[in-house]
This record gives structure tokens, C-alpha cells and sequence, in this order.
């Protein structure tokens, strides 16, 4: 099998060596580069540079897009900034590759449509990374969601939250394509995490209201902070589902609530845990820990489903009609801030730009 791997920032770097770890020398790593940063980065973010990452994978590198396709690669992993996607992207499926997209899928709708007719057409695999949706807690508040134990759903509560400057070690924040909207950056769409896990339990909001903007003393030009409050269905009712985002909190916060009329779930990433309250049981919770996980294992069960899409030629669980969902919500809430007013989901349709 052989790979093409669009970017080796500390993503790309993850997947050639979770490609390394499932495949062993069964694959040939390609990649397409224009940085050319030489320092292997590790698991933890580390970097390494006395060792060479092209070395270090077995990756043969390639400064010119058209020369790395013309070694007819399999699959390509879209792991460039995001507003580089879709031509990059584009280009690999008119060479016959599959996809895997790093999320977001791009930082507008333009050319969507077509990229999304291109798959169909050539009958491509396309997959978009959105790691969470393989995370046990995601997948125990799922399943306690789905029980109804809950009774009739209130309100959902999610917050993400960490110091952007302490993301990247290796890198100057400044330079990082979170931070830069020349690069698709800002932290709506960096964080989109959140928006996609909670459309796959929730399904998609019907219309959003935000707040954000650029609040903080960071030298960037995006946003830092945004708090969107979406309206929902489920079971025929309207549900509230409040999102808050920031580049800011120290130490790192990422959690998640959902109240009901019959009890609560509460969801802490950092921790592992996922806590059930019910009824006069309240006091003597349920605790789900997962204790232990290795964050690693997200992308290695990602991998691993990808390239099992791939050999049985079927549509992934987070294909890129999915993928394009989440984007739509995170541009309705760019819209919504940048118009300070309510935003109908239904205005946010496949091929126009973020701003129409």
C-alpha cells in the first residue's frame, strides 16, 4: 500500500507513525512538503532534533504536489492547513487517491460541492478526522443519552478550553495555522471537536446565536473566545445545547453536561471519567472511568477503521458528508458573530463562502 501524507507538522507526524505501528514496511510513506522542517516530533509533542522525521519513518518526500501523485498513491492524508484543503484535496482524488481530511474539512463552503461530487463519482473512501467520535466517553455519554435514563433532555453544556501558546512546544504560537486566518484559524474551527461529537448525539441544531471575537492579549488575528448557544430537536422538542470555546484557560478544561428531568450525565475529559446522577440515586453516582486511556489509541482506532473502509470499499462512520455537517455549524457561528444575530442553519448551504 502506499500512502501520501500532505504535511508533516505534529499531525502528519502522528499519522506516519501510527501508519508505521498497524502496517509496518507493508506501506510506503510519501510525503508532499513545503516547510521541510527537519525535527521529528514525538507522542507528546516533544520534538527531537537530532533525528530527522523523513529518516526516522521511511518517508520519501516530495516538494511538488504533481510529482508525489505521480507515484500513484493509494490514499492521501490531508493533514495541511486548513484553508489549503480543498485544492490539495481536489487533486488527490483526480489522481485515483482515498481520502482521510484532518478537520475541519476546509475553512469555508466553497468548493465543497464539487469535492463531495468528485468522491461520489470516483467512488471514493473519504474520511474526515474527527478523533472524538472514537473516544470512550464520547461513546459511554452516547450510549446513556441514547438509554433514556435521563428522562426528557433539559440542556447540554460543553466546554473546551486551553492556552493556546501551550499547545505546540515546537513552534512559535504566532506562526501556528490556529492562530493565523490566512490559514483557516481561529478557535471555532480549531476547536470544532465539539460541535461534531455533539451533532452526532444531539443532531444538528436548526439555528445558533454567538458571541466571540478576539478578547484576549494574544498576538493573533482570529478569535480566542466564542460562546454559541444552538437550539436543537430531540424527541420533537427544542434542546439547548450551549457550547463555550477559548484559547485561554490554564490549567486545560474540556468537559461536557447533559440534564434531563430523571437525572444528569456529567462528562470530564481530563479526568476519563463520565459520571450518571439519577433520581433519589443522585448522591451515590455512577462513575465510568477510563483511567488510563492512552490518547493515542483515538488515532490509532481512526486509522484502523479508515483503512478498513478502505480494503472493504464502504463509507466510513465519519465520512465527509459528515464532516461538511460539522463545518456548517462552526461557519454559522463565524456568521453569527460577525452579524451579532441569530443564524439559521439552513442559511449555511454547500458552496457559498462563510460570509454570504
Amino acid at each position: 500500500m502506499k500512502i501520501l501524507l500532505v504535511g508533516l507538522g505534529g499531525i502528519g507526524q502522528r499519522h506516519a507513525r501510527n501508519l508505521r505501528a498497524l502496517l509496518g514496511d507493508r506501506v510506503e510513506l510519501l510525503a508532499y512538503r513545503v516547510r521541510r522542517l527537519p525535527a521529528l516530533i514525538t507522542a507528546k509533542l516533544d520534538t527531537l532534533p537530532d533525528k530527522d522525521v523523513e529518516a526516522e519513518h521511511k518517508i520519501r518526500a516530495f516538494a511538488d504536489l504533481d510529482e508525489a501523485l505521480r507515484e500513484k498513491p493509494d490514499a492521501a492524508f490531508i493533514c495541511n492547513p486548513s484553508s489549503l484543503h480543498m485544492e490539495v484535496a481536489r487533486k488527490c482524488v483526480q489522481a485515483g487517491c482515498d481520502l482521510f481530511i484532518e478537520k475541519p474539512v476546509s475553512d469555508s463552503l466553497d468548493g465543497i460541492s464539487e469535492l463531495l461530487q468528485m468522491v461520489e463519482d470516483g467512488k471514493r473512501v473519504a474520511m474526515v478526522g474527527y478523533q472524538l467520535r472514537f473516544h470512550p466517553c464520547v461513546k459511554q455519554l452516547a450510549a446513556v443519552v441514547k438509554s433514556g435514563s435521563l428522562g426528557r433532555l433539559l440542556s447540554v453544556r460543553a466546554v473546551v478550553g486551553e492556552y493556546l501558546p501551550g499547545w505546540h512546544p515546537y513552534e512559535d504560537y504566532r506562526q501556528m495555522y490556529a492562530s493565523r486566518a490566512d490559514l483557516g484559524g481561529g478557535v471555532i474551527l480549531s476547536q470544532i471537536h465539539e460541535f461534531d461529537y455533539l451533532y452526532s448525539i444531539f443532531g444538528l441544531p436548526q439555528r445558533l446565536y454567538s458571541l466571540g471575537g478576539h478578547w484576549s492579549d494574544l498576538e493573533i488575528d482570529v478569535e480566542d473566545s466564542a460562546q454559541t448557544l444552538m437550539q436543537c430537536v430531540v424527541d420533537g422538542r427544542p434542546l439547548p445545547v450551549h457550547v463555550a470555546q477559548d484559547y485561554l484557560q490554564r490549567p486545560p478544561s474540556r468537559q461536557c453536561e447533559v440534564i434531563g428531568d430523571q437525572g444528569k450525565v456529567v462528562v470530564d475529559f481530563h479526568k476519563l471519567s463520565v459520571t450518571v446522577y439519577q433520581g433519589a440515586n443522585a448522591l451515590t453516582p455512577t462513575v465510568h472511568s477510563f483511567e488510563g486511556f492512552d490518547r493515542n489509541e483515538l488515532f490509532l482506532d481512526e486509522l484502523r477503521h479508515f483503512l478498513d473502509c478502505i480494503e472493504r470499499r464502504q463509507r466510513p462512520d465519519v465520512d465527509l458528508a459528515a464532516g461538511v455537517e460539522s463545518l456548517r455549524i462552526a461557519l454559522a457561528v463565524k456568521k453569527s458573530i460577525a452579524s451579532r444575530r441569530l443564524v439559521e442553519l439552513s442559511e449555511m448551504t454547500v458552496g457559498a463562502h462563510a460570509s454570504n
